[in-house]
Order: structure tokens, then C-alpha cells, then sequence
């Protein structure tokens, strides 16, 4: 930190297994993916390249390696996991990882649907290749999951190698854990956490609002995804109490003027 503030809550420090900032990449340039690092590398613990992205954007490699280089994780969006299991191309996604050496993955069902036996079946064979993540939730705002169904998903993923559930809210958030509105499903976010531990799910929350819900249900230390690369410093000021939505988080009144 660049000077000394009291009563400052205790940060999880990189390479860290919960507390983590996931960021959402939808297409930075190499530039931008530079720049972002200059002043975001220290809070940025993984990064996705959102839905297909990867597919279009040019220089891929040479950014996949700009983030490695800098001891951060990469992974494709659950999307483009999708787009190659729809295909029949299962074998030729794990060549894709390999050749990009790629360590972590995510296993999704948001887009097609996937027998969950099978879903389970391919975190297990990805383990073998590195770091799995699986997502819980459909993109489909009508397909409303029941609490005790989240669960008892989670839990099977988790068995079958997930280091991580990620729950759904896609890069909008509105969707899977949140209302049409981008509201939390409080009821649902309880509900889960009295079965699954929160430190092994990964909460999409790209809006504030969101952000600011969790950081107050489980602390500073909650595991956030989907942040865009702008909004990377702002959470962490709010994690630690360093903007007005948690100013008063973790003040001893006693001691604060």
C-alpha cells in the first residue's frame, strides 16, 4: 500500500484461493490488456476471456502470455467450452488449452443443455489438464433453478474436481443469481451458502450493487467474478473499506473521530 491507515480489514494476498477478483476480459487489446495490468496486477487473480472471444481476437497468444508472465491464470469463457462440445469437439478444446498452455477451464451448461452425469463427467477428464470451474445457473432468465436443485449441483461438481462453482449471473448480471433487475435472490444466496462453503464459490458480480452485497454478507475476502477491467481498483477500495458504500465496515467506533 503507498501509506499506513489503521483499522484496515486483513486482504488475502496473491496467489490467493479465496478472496479472488476474477476479471472479465471481452476483447482488450494488447495495449489495454497492459495497461490494465500496470495498475490492476496486484488485485487481479484470474482472468476470463468472455463467452467466444478468444476466437476473433487478434493476438491472442501473445496476450494469453502477457498474462502468464505475470503469474496470472487465463481461461476461455464457458461459452466457447460449449461451442465445442456442441460440435463434438471435446478432444480438440483440450488440444486448444494445451497449445495456448492454458491451466485452467471452465465446464459449462448455460447455452446447451448437458446431462449433469455428463457435465460431471467432463470436470472429472479436465482435472487431469489442469484447473477446472465449473458454472451453475442457465443464461435463460425464464428457466428459474430452485435453491435445493443449486445445491445439490454444486455439491456434485465439487466432487467430480471443481476447484471452484462459479455461480451464474452472466456479464450483465441478471440472470441465475439475480432478478431481471440485477437484484441479488437473497433467499437463494442463503440458501446455498448453508450447504456449500463460500469460499469455493466464485459469485459473478459485475454491477455494484452486487459487489457491495456480498462484500457485506461474507467480507472483504468473497470471491467476485465478471469485473470489468475499469472497475478492478474501485473493488478494491470498496473491499477494504475505502469508499463510501463500506466507509464504515471496519471502523472501531471507540477509536474513529
Amino acid at each position: 500500500m503507498n501509506f499506513y491507515l489503521s483499522q484496515m480489514p486483513e486482504r488475502t494476498a496473491r496467489p490467493r484461493t479465496y478472496g479472488i477478483t476474477m476479471v472479465m476480459d471481452k476483447g482488450l487489446s494488447l495495449r489495454e490488456a497492459e495497461d490494465m495490468l500496470s495498475v490492476g496486477e496486484p488485485y487481479i487473480d484470474i482472468v476470463k476471456l468472455g463467452f467466444g472471444t478468444s476466437y476473433v481476437t487478434p493476438n491472442l497468444r501473445a496476450k494469453i502470455e502477457l498474462y502468464q508472465s505475470h503469474n496470472i491464470p487465463v481461461y476461455f469463457g464457458g461459452t466457447l467450452f460449449e461451442a465445442f462440445l456442441v460440435r463434438n469437439q471435446f478432444d480438440d478444446y483440450i488440444a486448444v488449452c494445451k497449445d495456448y498452455d492454458i491451466k485452467y477451464m471452465e465446464v459449462s451448461d448455460g447455452s446447451i443443455t448437458i446431462p449433469h452425469a455428463e457435465k460431471c463427467g467432463y470436470i472429472e477428464k479436465l482435472t487431469k489438464y489442469g484447473t477446472v470451474l465449473s458454472e451453475v445457473g442457465s443464461k435463460d432468465a425464464t428457466h428459474i433453478i430452485p435453491p435445493y436443485k443449486w445445491i445439490e449441483l454444486m455439491r456434485a461438481e465439487l466432487a467430480a474436481g471443481s476447484t471452484y462453482v462459479i455461480a451464474e449471473a452472466r456479464e450483465a448480471g441478471n440472470v441465475g443469481i439475480y432478478r431481471g433487475s440485477g437484484e441479488v435472490r437473497e433467499g437463494l444466496v442463503n440458501e446455498i451458502l448453508t450447504q456449500i462453503p463460500g469460499e469455493k464459490i466464485m459469485w459473478e458480480a459485475p454491477q455494484k450493487a452486487q459487489q457491495l452485497y456480498f462484500l457485506e454478507l461474507l467480507g472483504c475476502n468473497v470471491n467476485l467474478g465478471n469485473i470489468a477491467p475499469t472497475e478492478i481498483i474501485p473493488l478494491e477500495t470498496m473491499r477494504i473499506g475505502l469508499r463510501g458504500d463500506t466507509f464504515e465496515l471496519y471502523l472501531d467506533k471507540k477509536e474513529s473521530k
